[in-house]
């Protein structure tokens, strides 16, 4: 027959983790158990109550090295009654675990003290597109776009109150920006519903904002694009975003760049390639050819005896490293073209030239032009 007994359970087993537990596994298992009996999570169960504060005795040792090395070694009787209840819990620990989830900014008596919040925020960002062809990507340019984004009302200079009223002090708070309850061994102190935390409220309302501090307004922004930007390359303008509120500083605007492809090259990095036939005659004997790039003509030189498929590179004739100095590469893929269709002297040119040359038509390894017609394809 078992006997009844009050004696605690193992700090390791209440919060469900190993001895060998690391810091981080301990916080993460004591949020977890916090938030579910949390009593503003569980309003009137004692049970779940209980199971909180035994939760938060076990995170308070164990998070301690000296009283956890105790425990370790002795048990309970190592730490006494130390771990009972809050008592030398890490409170620096409060808004790290519990964040903002139960409004929680101080506790028996922490945190700030009563002291009232700012209602200034950091106004959001803003994303614009601009559309580039390809040349303007590997050039540059200078254009300009058209944003709409809340800006400071003029009319109230962004309070939000109409010229010559001032905000009044919040009867709800007094303008302290805070109130503070009492909910089960909690002393809870949250911002104010009524003024947000600033400790004022505005009665008299800015007729054009309508007492936000901030109106929409289209806006022409001048933009700089580089040279060697691509596709998907964001442009950051700090604090041409929209507007802070109640004297909150401006977001940030990015410009997204999207680039068009080109009718015959194509862009790996800062590299560029292309495909050019050549005809027989040119890939047996060798030729220059005109070859038309991005910034004009430039003259290929076709080595005699090059096999379909072969890759001649032209050092810098590529793309400009962005924001940076030097440019990639310009890679040529050729392809022997075969005519469909031939004269009769033309036949005659290639029966007496086939009679002067070996056959042999013999399966071989995969080949460059095997590669090359993967990229290209």
């Amino acid at each position: 027959m078992g006997l009844a007994t009050n004696a605690k359970r193992d700090y390791y087993e209440v919060l469900g983790v190993s001895r060998s537990a690391g810091d981080q596994e301990i916080k993460s298992a004591y949020r977890k158990l916090a938030m579910q009996f949390h009593p503003d999570r569980n309003p009137g169960n004692s049970e779940a109550e209980g199971k909180f504060k035994e939760a938060t005795e076990a995170y308070s040792i164990l998070m301690d090295s000296d009283k956890r090395a105790r425990y370790d070694r002795f048990g309970h009787q190592g730490v006494g009654t130390a771990g009972a209840g809050f008592e030398g819990f890490p409170f620096q620990d409060l808004h790290d675990i519990f964040g903002d989830l139960f409004g929680i900014n101080d506790m028996f008596g922490g945190g700030s003290g009563g002291r009232r919040r700012s209602r200034a925020q950091e106004g959001e960002d803003v994303r614009a597109d601009l559309t580039l062809e390809f040349e303007e990507a590997f050039f540059g340019k200078a254009t300009e776009i058209r944003v709409r984004t809340f800006s400071g009302c003029e009319h109230c200079s962004g309070t939000g109150s109409e010229p010559g009223h001032a905000a009044s002090t919040c009867g709800t708070c007094g303008g302290r920006g805070q109130v503070r309850f009492q909910q089960g061994f909690f002393s809870v102190t949250r911002a104010c519903a009524k003024c947000g935390g600033a400790g004022t409220v505005i009665t008299n309302p800015c007729a054009v904002c309508r007492a936000q501090g901030r109106v929409l307004l289209e806006k022409t922004i001048p933009v700089k694009v580089p040279a060697g930007v691509e596709d998907g390359t964001k442009i950051l303008f700090s604090g041409q975003g929209h507007a802070g509120l109640n004297g909150g500083p401006a977001g940030d605007l990015y410009v997204v760049l999207h680039v068009k492809e080109h009718a015959f090259f194509e862009r790996e990095g800062k590299d560029l390639y292309c495909v050019v036939p050549i005809s027989f005659p040119q890939a047996a004997l060798g030729a220059e050819v005109l070859l038309p790039t991005l910034e004009g003509e430039h003259t290929l030189s076709i080595p005699a005896g090059t096999q379909s498929g072969a890759t001649l590179r032209l050092k810098n004739q590529g793309v400009p490293v962005l924001n940076g100095r030097g440019r990639g590469d310009l890679f040529v893929g050729v392809r022997v073209q075969t005519p469909a269709k031939l004269t009769k002297a033309q036949k005659e040119l290639l029966q007496q030239l086939a009679g002067t040359m070996p056959i042999e038509n013999k399966p071989e390894r995969k080949t460059l032009f095997t590669k090359v017609r993967d990229i290209f394809s």
